[in-house]
């Protein structure tokens, strides 16, 4: 079975052009439900450089479905079977304000669209510099 990624490596993910916030915005929870940005922000931001794309993903998948931990080895390789949307389609990028920084070994950490170190990362040539997918067409 072939087994796709979503992961980066020394890549900055940039919000949209067409994102609404010039901040970073901590994602609402909707009622008591965490959605997918507050899991997805959480993760990141509370570990910065501890995860990979991949991991995060699943996680969210694993945590959305209630998967227990003996069901991982089995709904990973399953979950990643097919292609699934990178962050570039994460509400954070598209909606919330925030940059993805992935160093040389995948791992990541968020980043204010407003602060100096987004600043910094847009404007270094060393990494690849990618747009989050915009929300209209």
């Amino acid at each position: 079975m072939k087994k796709h990624t979503t992961n980066y490596f020394n890549t900055f993910i940039c919000i949209s052009d067409d994102c609404p916030s010039g901040t970073g915005e901590v994602p609402p929870l909707k009622g008591d439900a965490k959605t997918v940005a507050n899991m997805q922000f959480d993760m990141i931001s509370k570990n910065p450089y501890k995860y990979t794309s991949d991991e995060v993903l699943f996680q969210v998948f694993a945590d959305r479905n209630d998967l227990t931990e003996s069901e991982y080895e089995s709904a990973r390789e399953q979950f990643f079977s097919k292609g699934q949307a990178c962050l570039r389609a994460s509400p954070l990028t598209k909606r919330y304000g925030w940059g993805i920084h992935f160093n040389e070994e995948g791992k990541m950490a968020l980043y204010s669209s407003e602060s100096q170190e987004y600043k910094r990362f847009i404007e270094d040539e060393s990494l690849k510099v990618v747009k989050a997918m915009k929300s209209n067409r």
